[in-house]
C-alpha cells in the first residue's frame, strides 16, 4: 500500500469504499501497473473515507513506491503510444497501401514566440520505438535558428505523425494521422481519476458543455475526399478484419482482441444538421483494440484543411486554459479535489519541498 490512514476503518466500511477501475476511466490501464494502481486505490479509499467521516487523518507515502508508480505511469503512456502506432500502421497498410511517414512538428522560438512547422520523413521503426514527444524533440534538435543577436532556442509545441498515400486508393484516403492528448501533468490525471472528473463534469449542468476538455484519448484521424467517402470508410472500419499474417508481421498478438475494432461509441457530425457550431465535420468513434480504447475520426479533406488553418496559438491556448478552468471550478466547489491536485504534484514533481496543507489531514513521506 502506498498510502495508509492513521485511523483504519472497519472491514465492512473498507469493503464498501473499495474503488473499481474500469475501461471507461481515463486511467483504466493502471490496473496493469501495481504501484500506480496501489497509489490510486489508496487515495481513492482515503478520499471516500474523508467524505464519509470515517477517519483517515494521516497520509503516509513511501518514496520508493511513489517513484515506481511514476515510472509505471510513464511506461503505461509509452505502451499506449506504441499500440496506437501499431494500429495506425495496420490501418495505413490496409487502406492506403504504400505510404510516406512523416513527423510534423510545431515548434516555437522561445525569445520571439514565433511558431513554425517542420516536416521530416521517419521510418516505421522510429515511430513505434519513440514517444511522440521524444520524436518531436529529436527533430527539433536537428534545427539551428539564429538572428542578428545570436542563436535562438526552440521548444516543442506538438508533434503529429502522418501517413500519406503514395498513390490513389479505392477509399479516397489522403492521409492518416495519429494524435496523443496525454499531457505531462501526472498529478492532474491521477486527481481526475480519483474524483471521477469526467462524471463530475457530465453531472454538473453548468460544466457539462466543457466535457470535451477533460477527455484523454489516443486518437487516429483518417482524411478522405468527401462526406460520402467518410461514410463509406466508416462502414469499412466497422467490418474490418486484420489478417493473422498482418498481425504476426508486426509482432501483434494474433487473437480476437486485435483482429477487429470493437466500436463503443459513434457520433455522426457529417450531416449539416448534426455539425458542431464551429463547422467541424467528421465521423467520430471510440473503439477498443488490443485491450485499449482509441478515438477514430474520419474527416473530409476540405474540413481537415480548414481545421488545420484555424489551429492558431490562440485556439491552442484557449483549449488548455479552458481545461484548467474546469479543474479550478471543481476545486472551488470541492476543496479536497484542489488539495489532492497539490498533493500529487508534490509527490510526483518536488517531494523535497513542504507538503500541501489540508485541515484534518497529515501528510508524511518516508524512505
Amino acid at each position: 500500500m502506498v498510502a495508509s490512514p492513521r485511523n483504519p476503518t472497519s472491514a465492512d466500511a473498507t469493503d464498501a469504499l473499495e474503488p473499481v477501475l474500469t475501461v471507461d476511466s481515463p486511467l483504466w490501464m493502471v490496473s496493469r501497473a501495481p504501484c500506480l494502481n496501489a497509489l490510486v486505490v489508496a487515495l481513492q479509499r482515503h478520499r471516500q473515507a474523508l467524505d464519509a467521516g470515517l477517519g483517515g487523518e494521516r497520509l503516509q507515502f513511501s518514496r520508493a513506491e511513489v517513484a515506481q508508480a511514476r515510472g509505471e505511469f510513464g511506461d503505461m503512456i509509452r505502451h499506449g503510444e506504441r499500440d496506437l502506432h501499431l494500429l495506425a500502421n495496420l490501418l495505413a497498410e490496409h487502406f492506403l497501401g504504400a505510404v510516406q511517414r512523416r513527423s510534423v512538428v510545431i515548434g516555437e522560438i522561445e525569445r520571439t514566440r514565433e511558431r513554425f512547422t517542420l516536416t521530416v520523413d521517419v521510418t516505421e521503426a522510429e515511430v513505434i520505438g519513440s514517444t511522440d514527444i521524444d520524436l518531436g524533440n529529436r527533430v527539433l534538435a536537428r534545427l539551428a535558428i539564429a538572428d542578428q543577436r545570436g542563436w535562438l532556442r526552440a521548444g516543442l509545441i506538438s508533434n503529429v505523425v502522418e501517413y500519406e498515400a503514395d498513390a490513389p486508393n479505392p477509399f479516397s484516403v489522403y492521409r492518416l494521422l495519429t494524435r496523443i492528448k496525454a499531457e505531462e501533468e501526472i498529478w492532474n490525471k491521477v486527481a481526475d481519476e480519483i474524483f471521477e472528473l469526467d462524471q463530475l463534469v457530465l453531472k454538473d449542468k453548468q460544466l457539462r458543455h466543457l466535457g470535451r476538455y477533460v477527455k484523454d484519448v489516443f486518437g487516429v484521424k483518417v482524411v478522405v475526399g468527401t462526406v460520402e467517402d467518410a461514410e463509406r470508410l466508416h462502414a469499412a472500419l466497422q467490418a474490418l478484419q486484420f489478417g493473422d499474417a498482418q498481425l504476426a508481421a508486426r509482432q501483434v498478438p494474433v487473437d480476437d482482441e486485435h483482429r477487429a475494432l470493437r466500436f463503443i461509441e459513434v457520433k455522426n457530425y457529417l450531416d449539416h444538421n448534426s455539425r458542431k457550431r464551429s463547422g467541424w465535420t467528421a465521423m467520430k468513434s471510440v473503439v477498443a483494440w488490443g485491450g485499449r480504447t482509441f478515438e477514430v475520426q474520419v474527416q473530409p479533406l476540405s474540413n481537415f484543411l480548414h481545421e488545420r488553418e484555424r489551429l492558431t496559438r490562440e485556439s491552442h491556448t484557449s483549449f488548455k486554459s479552458t481545461r484548467e478552468r474546469v479543474r479550478d471550478e471543481i476545486a472551488a466547489r470541492n476543496p479536497l479535489f484542489g488539495f489532492y491536485r497539490a498533493l500529487l504534484r508534490w509527490l510526483f514533481v518536488d517531494p523535497t519541498t513542504e507538503p500541501p496543507v489540508q485541515e484534518g489531514v497529515e501528510v508524511v513521506l518516508v524512505d
